[in-house]
């Protein structure tokens, strides 16, 4: 394959193509000759501010340096999202990054949390996370005693940016200007090339679709299908807009329910990113706008607009010789920051599952397996944040809590409420930990805890957790507010 380079061509830039561009280019920039196709005038989403720790991982595999990013971007840090009004108008819960007590190989931290509450000697289940005490102090440090999972906000377009010059470092090729027509070679299928606007080809072996939810190659081209989820999150429209900072960042992620969906407010170190999703069924977009607009602090920085969506996936995200990578394989609301991690997670498959040579159809199906099993389970875990309500104030609301839910969800419900038992099963996203604090902060409360935990004495019980909490106090004592240890870490001043 070194005397000849197999051909990419990634089809559209923004988040996208420009993260596909530069995890190929740096991990097998020497096999591929790779092209990136976009248009200035064609505009991105780009309102993805706000990523999951895996991101930390990935940008070591590119060999990023962390401080250097955040400042070229403009990122803060996340320890969490703060769920408001979700369970109940009015209470709030927190979905920290971290992880809660101490896990034993028997049972889980949770079980010696429920004892300790009905014997009246445990605390917030949320002050054995240091994580979660840490965000809602708005303290933050990277150091070695108390090691943080956390992730970032971050400027979308910046982020673009920033890994384009990377990418073209390592030879990837930019070509500007819309595509007219996508050529399909006539007996296979195959996308053959891509026609210019200009009249220029781009052939290629292996096409990456980055074109977002219109999905130009494997959708508008194949013609794959789509699967639709509206049943099961109902939400089919948003409203993006910036704002000037009024205050320093806090280092989470805010999610306010409202009567027919939820807002976002993402701080990064020069203004804020604030967002409001709704269905259209119950509220209308005029409704939506002035809602935003009303709700949101400081001066606002561009016009809000509207962008339709569907929740769903591509019934093939690898299709003949193109992947869809992105909005293109389909959409999930972004209530736990997902779609940037589902990116990096498709090119980390592409680099696992590439193919030696021709493409052939085993490596083709395995990359689909893994990718709808990814979806399926992160779909289940934000259903969940719907179903698992107690609010009836809306339609909007009883619907959600009325619906019925895919069968392995209901299963987890139900084997959380019964015996408060969670479980991460392999290749799984979300831990533990998530399945378990989301499910108390909606109000989902175990009956029963494992008959194991009534082996301690109650004073054993209460020392255990206090030792617990105890060991997060300290950590809590080596921590900086986050405004200061951004100052001295990555500000983006630097840059100016």
């Amino acid at each position: 394959m070194l005397n000849k380079k197999m051909k990419i061509v990634i089809a559209g830039g923004g988040t996208a193509g420009w993260i596909a561009a530069a995890a190929l280019s740096n991990q097998m920039g020497e096999l591929l000759d790779i092209t990136l196709v976009e248009s200035q005038e064609i505009g991105t989403i780009g309102v993805g501010e706000a990523t999951i720790p895996p991101m930390r991982t990935f940008h070591r595999l590119l060999g990023i340096n962390e401080q250097e990013f955040m400042r070229a971007t403009n990122a803060t840090f996340k320890l969490g999202i703060q769920f408001e009004n979700w369970k109940q108008v009015g209470e709030k819960y927190f979905h920290s990054f971290g992880i809660t007590g101490k896990q034993t190989l028997i049972t889980d931290f949770i079980h010696f949390w429920l004892r300790g509450r009905k014997l009246g000697i445990a605390r917030e289940f949320g002050d054995y996370c240091l994580e979660y005490k840490a965000a809602l102090k708005d303290l933050f440090s990277v150091n070695d005693q108390a090691k943080l999972n956390y992730a970032f906000h971050l400027d979308a377009g910046r982020y673009a940016s920033f890994l384009r010059v990377r990418s073209e470092a390592r030879g990837v090729k930019r070509v500007e200007g819309k595509i007219a027509e996508v050529r399909q070679h006539p007996d296979s299928g195959d996308i053959a090339a891509l026609k210019m606007e200009s009249g220029q080809e781009i052939p290629g072996d292996l096409f990456l679709d980055c074109t977002g939810m219109r999905g130009l190659l494997i959708e508008q081209t194949l013609q794959t299908g789509f699967e639709g989820w509206e049943q099961w999150l109902p939400c089919d429209s948003a409203i993006a807009i910036q704002t000037e900072s009024t205050a320093p960042a806090v280092p989470y992620t805010r999610s306010i329910a409202h009567h027919a969906g939820w807002r976002w407010k993402i701080p990064l170190q020069h203004r804020v990113g604030n967002g409001l999703v709704f269905s259209s069924r119950y509220m209308s977009d005029d409704e939506a706008i002035n809602m935003l607009l009303t709700s949101v602090e400081g001066k606002v920085l561009i016009d809000p607009r509207v962008i339709k969506f569907k929740t769903g996936k591509r019934k093939k995200t690898w299709n003949k010789n193109c992947i869809a990578v992105g909005l293109s394989s389909g959409f999930l609301e972004p209530l736990e920051s997902t779609s940037i991690h589902m990116i990096m997670t498709a090119i980390t498959r592409l680099l696992q599952l590439f193919p030696h040579g021709e493409i052939r159809q085993p490596i083709v199906d395995e990359f689909n397996i893994q990718a709808e099993s990814e979806i399926t389970r992160i779909r289940d875990f934000i259903i969940l944040h719907y179903k698992a309500t107690e609010r009836d104030d809306s339609p909007f609301w009883r619907y959600c809590k009325d619906m019925d839910v895919p069968e392995n969800l209901m299963h987890r419900i139900n084997l959380f409420k019964d015996y408060g038992r969670a479980y991460q099963v392999e290749g799984e996203l979300f831990r533990l930990d998530s399945w378990t604090q989301v499910m108390l902060g909606q109000g989902v409360i175990p009956t029963s805890y494992h008959p194991i935990v009534d082996l301690m004495s109650e004073h054993e019980l209460q020392n255990f957790l206090n030792g617990v909490a105890a060991g997060v106090d300290r950590n809590m004592a080596t921590l900086l507010t986050h405004h200061e240890f951004i100052n001295k870490y990555c500000s983006s001043t630097l840059n100016s």
